[in-house]
This record gives C-alpha cells, sequence and structure tokens, in this order.
C-alpha cells in the first residue's frame, strides 16, 4: 500500500523549516540556561583581554583539529573547505544534541552527500571517534604520571569517604564490564563498533599522511580545548598551575564523556568546578572560570553555527 501525501504538504519547503530547527533549539537552551549567560558574560567584563583572544583562538583551532581527525579516518579524500564549515556547524549540532550524536549525525550526512558509502563513514566515525578517546585519556594519564599531585581529590571528600568511593567506583566498572559480557546484544554492538572502526584504522594507516592527520588532530583537539581553558584561567587570574588546569580539564571531560546531557551542557561545568578545586583554585574564581570558558567555548559560536548548519542544508551539502 502506497502513501501519498497530500498536495498541500508536497509543496511545504522543507530545506526552508530545518534551517529554522538550529535556531529554535539554540533559542530553547539559552533560555534554559539564561542565568548561567548572564553570571558569564559578567565574569568576562572584570578578564584580561589579551587572554580571552587566546581562548578564542584555541576555539577556532579546535575545528581545524577536528577537520584534520575527520579526514585522517577516511581514506577518500574530502573537499576541505566544505570539511570545515561542516566541523563549526557539528559543533553546534554536538551542543543541541546528547554529546557526539550531533556532530556524528552531520559529518554522516556530509560524507553521503560526498559519495561515501553508509559502510565507509559509520567506519571513519567509529575510528575518529576511537581515536580521539585514545588520545584524550592517553593525554591525561601522561599528564597524571608528569603531575601526580595535579589534583587531590582527597581533600574534597570527608575523611573515610574516599576509600568506599574508588570501592564503589571499582564495584560499577566491574558490573559493566560483566553486563558487556552477559548481554549478547550490547556485546554484539560493542565488538562490531570495535572491529569496523579498526578496520578502516588498517585502510588509513596504510596511508602514511591519513594517520598523522587522524592522529595529530585527535591529539590536539583536546589539546586545544585545554588551552582555552588556562587561557581563560590566566584572564581571571587563578591561582592553579597551567599544566594542573590541563589536567583537571581533560579529568573532567573524560569523567562525563558518559552521561548523555546535549554538549555536556550543566555536567561539564560541574566537573570542571569541581576538577579545579581539587588543582588548588579557590572555589568562586574557579566557577568564574567555568562560566567563562564556556561562554567563549559554547554560547558565542552556537549561533553561528547554528546558521552555518541551517545553510549547508539549505546547499544541501548535507
Amino acid at each position: 500500500m502506497v502513501v501519498r501525501l497530500p498536495r498541500g504538504l508536497k509543496r511545504l519547503p522543507y530545506r526552508q523549516i530545518l534551517m529554522l530547527v538550529p535556531l529554535a533549539l539554540v533559542l530553547w537552551v539559552a533560555v534554559r540556561h539564561w542565568s548561567v549567560l548572564v553570571e558569564g558574560f559578567g565574569h568576562l567584563r572584570h578578564a584580561e583581554w589579551p587572554w580571552l583572544l587566546a581562548a578564542g583562538a584555541a576555539t577556532c583551532g579546535t575545528w581545524v583539529a577536528a577537520s584534520a581527525a575527520r579526514q585522517g579516518a577516511l581514506v577518500e579524500r574530502l573537499p576541505v573547505r566544505r570539511l570545515l564549515a561542516t566541523q563549526f556547524a557539528a559543533g553546534a549540532a554536538n551542543h543541541l544534541l546528547p554529546t557526539g550524536l550531533g556532530a556524528s549525525a552531520v559529518n554522516l550526512r556530509f560524507m553521503a552527500v560526498c559519495g561515501v558509502p553508509l559502510a565507509r563513514s559509520s567506519a571513519a566515525v567509529a575510528l575518529y571517534l576511537l581515536a580521539e578517546s585514545i588520545a584524550r585519556v592517553g593525554m591525561l594519564a601522561a599528564l597524571l604520571i608528569a603531575f601526580p599531585h595535579a589534583l587531590q581529590l582527597g581533600s574534597l571528600l570527608p575523611d573515610g569517604v574516599a576509600g568506599p568511593l574508588l570501592t564503589g567506583i571499582g564495584v560499577v566498572a566491574a558490573v559493566a564490564l560483566l553486563v558487556l559480557l552477559l548481554v549478547r546484544k550490547l556485546r554484539t554492538i560493542v565488538f562490531t563498533f570495535l572491529r569496523t572502526a579498526l578496520g578502516e584504522a588498517r585502510a588509513v594507516h596504510t596511508r602514511p599522511w591519513r594517520a598523522v592527520a587522524l592522529w595529530g588532530g585527535s591529539l590536539a583537539f583536546p589539546a586545544l580545548q585545554a588551552a582555552g581553558l588556562v587561557a581563560v584561567g590566566l584572564a581571571l587570574g587563578l591561582p592553579v598551575p597551567p599544566a594542573y588546569m590541563v589536567v583537571a580539564y581533560l579529568a573532567a571531560t573524560v569523567a562525563v564523556a558518559l552521561i548523555p546531557t546535549p554538549g555536556g551542557i550543566g555536567s561539564v561545568e560541574a566537573a570542571l568546578i569541581v576538577a579545579l578545586v581539587a588543582a588548588g583554585g579557590p572555589v568562586a574564581v574557579a566557577t568564574a572560570v567555568v562560566l567563562a570558558y564556556r561562554i567563549i567555548t559554547v554560547w558565542v559560536p552556537i549561533l553561528p553555527g547554528a546558521l552555518t548548519l541551517g545553510a549547508l542544508v539549505r546547499m544541501k551539502v548535507i
């Protein structure tokens, strides 16, 4: 049975309507977090502007790094300018949808328009996510070895709580691993994801420049994000060494990676404040730094990013 749409529905300008969806989502998110926006902009008035400009430059660099990593995860060559514009738009989508889903959906659609088969584009997305996760966790591990006292989480907890908390985390991790091993469907999904990513990785690593782009971009992306936080911290006079701020940023983002909030809004702020306080920063200054940092990295780019996303939809780039 074929369902026919009424003639009036066929004439609706669907692409024009889709252009307005990102803007509507921006407005909805902004209204929900209006008090945070006002407070964050208030802190920016008292900051040293050269450092804020450096934070903005680092944020712009993340789109270049993401473009390099996305191209490095795919054997086929993608159009450079459209790829860069797509990463800018994907950043806005990532702040409007649960973390990772927005950017992945935008990039899958972009690669489909570029003629990449779904199997290969899905593998490229899986490889990018795997490489970025390895790079972020690897950087955190290396810095924790180099600066073992960067985070003093025990000082934030009452006496006798740290041990049981670590035990609880271990139990949760063990239960998660057990569920993964016992639930066949979940195990299949995870193993398929890894097998797909590793299969694409073998093809990519036969081309040295693709491998350099993949791992260079994957390392540069969290490094530039952390550099933005350091710049904002210096702008507002946070009394924490820059290396400790980098550790705090990486630890906070790794901790909230599995929390499905849009762009990490809410969860990232809380985790960053806790991490900066654990690194030795006063609570008030750490809160101001985090709010100002999120203004620069999330709220300032989100409107032009949404407009770019709408334009790319209209131009059939995605």
